[in-house]
């Protein structure tokens, strides 16, 4: 049997290749956007993609199953449990219910119906007749079992969440009781992504290993209890994921490979900018805080940076990026389109130097480091500090005085922040979070931030007073 994991760290996301070499076939579970790494893979074991599968209707990213089943001419098999639900599969595809398999070569894939993350939810069930013919070997869990965690039920609101937590109690219940404690099983999402919460950092587990150490499989859980234990735990919500849960029941546009990969001379791209184009820019925070274009988003570049345009950047413009070179540019893409972010046109010509030597115009956003910060705080400045980490980094130890506010939801506190009136002192974890923070802000009309470089590691480090 062949099997595959490939990561998305950026969303803590696993999707899966398994088949049969001997039948020279494989099945690609739970697909991300940018489906070449798919394809490479089964030409490099010299096989065919003859199926494409999904778990759910995803929140978190943009799917890429209908893409994959396109270009790789492969059955697309989702969820016959979406009928009558808020979404519904709009695409053409097959549907599994559960016990319904799906046979290449010697490898059976049976569906399982979990529901509770979603309504339609499958597990996947995987079998090697050559080893043994009923025992399944894997489970491929999507969002309902992760490793030290479930998934959240809320993801259809304050309304449905009740009554999918008590779904997701029965399928803990019922539908993991008679499987095997050796039970490998192998998630779509790891440690950081919010689509559960507590997952641990391991990739995979067994299931009986969960039934010891997972507190939501613990045997003495009514009902009741797990309901409220799986609610309290819920991370925040962010908005984004009903864009995706809507584009993935529709089916996203096909690609038909990676978008934006042109240059734009800054002369042309200063032309885009003034009819509505959204820049991006991906230098780091100390490059971004000296000069950017101004309305820029300040998202560096790396693994998060698809995340956090997910959460500030607006779904209803196209987009322009600077980055270091080609390379840079065409990642951030990558990252972008799974995520549903399409409408990359281009990227800037010789970066942020050619702006600046055609004379364009620039805007910097001040900085400030950590013992500045704390003199001026001591000695009475008038300034107020704005905490844009998450509410779990916030209650362990922040600086006296300070506000809070999460980054990613900066924007609709905006009016508010600008109503209090005096310089924002923006702090997060790095100075990553309060780049990305600082210019949303400036894109509100809030001129007056200052990016406190080094963030709240910087500030522990330097032994600096922390309040409660």
């Amino acid at each position: 049997m062949l099997f595959q994991r490939f990561e998305e760290s950026g969303l803590s996301h696993y999707s899966y290749a398994l088949g049969c070499a001997g039948a020279g076939e494989i099945a690609v579970v739970d697909p991300r956007r940018d489906v070449d790494e798919y394809l490479a893979y089964a030409e490099q074991q010299g096989v065919r993609i003859a199926h494409v599968l999904e778990t759910h209707i995803h929140a978190d990213f943009a799917s890429g199953a209908r893409e994959l089943a396109e270009r790789a001419g492969a059955t697309l098999w989702e969820s016959g449990y979406d009928r009558g639900e808020r979404y519904e599969i709009a695409f053409a595809h097959r549907d599994l219910g559960d016990g319904d398999e799906v046979a290449i070569g010697s490898v059976r894939i049976r569906a399982l119906h979990t529901p509770g993350h979603t309504p339609e939810h499958l597990s996947f069930l995987v079998f090697d007749t050559a080893r043994a013919r009923d025992v399944p070997l894997l489970m491929l869990s999507g969002d309902f079992l992760f490793v030290g965690s479930l998934g959240r039920p809320d993801l259809l609101g304050e309304e449905a969440k009740r009554e999918l937590a008590a779904k997701l109690f029965a399928s803990v219940r019922g539908k993991l009781r008679d499987l095997p404690d050796g039970l490998e099983v192998h998630p779509a999402h790891g440690a950081g992504s919010l689509c559960g919460a507590g997952m641990t950092a391991r990739a995979y587990t067994t299931l009986g290993f969960e039934r010891i150490s997972n507190p939501y499989l613990a045997p003495s859980l009514t009902e009741k209890e797990f309901i409220a234990r799986i609610l309290e735990s819920v991370p925040l919500f962010p908005d984004y994921y009903r864009r995706m849960k809507a584009l993935n029941a529709a089916g996203p546009p096909l690609l038909g490979g990676v978008p934006g990969q042109r240059a734009i001379a800054a002369g042309r791209f200063r032309e885009f900018v003034d009819q509505g184009h959204v820049v991006i820019d991906l230098r780091d925070a100390l490059a971004f805080s000296g000069g950017h274009i101004p309305g820029a988003f300040g998202i560096g570049a790396g693994t998060s940076a698809g995340v956090w345009a997910s959460w500030v950047v607006p779904y209803d413009a196209p987009l322009l990026l600077v980055a270091a070179d080609a390379k840079e540019a065409e990642s951030a893409t990558r990252m972008l389109v799974r995520v549903g972010l399409d409408g990359v046109a281009g990227f800037l010509a010789g970066g942020i130097s050619a702006w600046r030597a055609a004379g364009l115009p620039l805007r910097q956003t001040q900085m400030m480091q950590v013992d500045e910060l704390a003199a001026a705080l001591g000695r009475g400045a008038r300034l107020r500090v704005l905490d844009v980490r998450s509410a779990a980094e916030w209650k362990s130890g922040h600086i006296t005085g300070a506000e809070h506010s999460f980054a990613g939801t900066i924007a609709a506190e905006a009016a508010r922040l600008r109503e209090k009136g005096g310089p924002l002192a923006i702090i997060c974890g790095s100075g990553y979070r309060s780049t990305v923070a600082a210019s949303v802000l400036e894109r509100a009309g809030i001129l007056d931030s200052i990016n406190v470089i080094g963030g709240m590691t910087a500030w522990r480090r330097r032994q600096l007073p922390l309040g409660n």
